[in-house]
């Protein structure tokens, strides 16, 4: 199953390098696209989820290596305002 790597850019300016273990991730996320950090969060919810899925559909289990950065993104998230700007740079 290919994985994409995709790079934000927080409200800070700092750069974080994202994991998801399936294409699914271009359904939610395009080059380019800036959105709240709380619309982030939740997108990052729904595609990383679905990626799980379609993980545990092929391979029999869910992707922890999804839910992981799931738990990142949910933890460098809740450190900036729920409005504050995040952009894909590349996906």
């Amino acid at each position: 199953m290919p994985s994409v790597n995709y790079t934000v850019e927080l409200p800070d300016g700092k750069q974080r390098q994202c994991y998801s273990p399936s294409t699914i991730i271009h359904d939610y996320f395009k080059s380019g696209e800036s959105m709240s950090m709380n619309e982030f969060v939740s997108r990052s919810r729904k595609a990383l989820n679905a990626a799980s899925e379609r993980v545990r559909e092929r391979f029999g289990f869910a992707c922890s290596s999804a839910m992981d950065q799931l738990g990142e993104i949910e933890n460098w998230g809740s450190s900036y305002p729920a409005e504050g700007t995040i952009r894909i740079l590349k996906i």
